[in-house]
């Protein structure tokens, strides 16, 4: 049986040059992520997200119980040019994960940031992550789940900006 690639592309622009856009996305994130079980891998909500800013780094949630879920690892850290990170959520099991490029394009003054998801082909549409949704669902899904994020780091961004 072939599998289908799933990758999931979604774009933005956010009102900042190249390394502040970059510095947003991963020293802010817990800004601009949002909230609640859609958005965050841990039940309990209410911890801090970030990233530990190198590669082999977590992207991690902690709690006020100082508990932590390793929501992903970094893979690439090139300041203002490209992140790389695996990403995991509750339903996964151990080493299960996913891989997501972020890429900051210099567009005029502004920033276009391009984030790729890709490995999605390695869970059936009956994995808990999956959701029991076929290819083209499964991806209109994640693709309307990373619009929703975008969305968010560009309000923010334009809400916090020094223009």
């Amino acid at each position: 049986m072939m599998t289908t690639k799933i990758n999931i592309t979604a774009t933005t622009i956010v009102a900042a040059d190249t390394p502040t856009a970059f510095e947003i996305f991963t020293t802010e994130v817990d800004s601009w992520w949002k909230r609640g079980a859609r958005f965050r891998p841990a039940v309990q909500g209410g911890g801090v997200l970030q990233f530990e800013p190198q590669v082999g780094g977590r992207l991690l949630e902690t709690y006020s119980d100082d508990s932590v879920f390793e929501f992903g690892r970094v893979t690439t850290w090139e300041p203002g040019e490209r992140l790389g990170f695996t990403l995991i959520g509750r339903d996964f099991g151990i080493n299960e994960s996913t891989e997501v490029e972020v890429r900051f394009e210099a567009e005029g003054e502004n920033t276009r940031v391009t984030v790729e998801h890709r490995g999605w082909e390695a869970f059936p549409p009956e994995h808990p992550a999956r959701h029991g949704l076929e290819d083209e669902a499964f991806s209109d899904v994640m693709s309307l789940w990373w619009a929703d994020l975008l969305v968010a780091i560009q309000n923010y961004s334009a809400n916090n900006s020094e223009n």
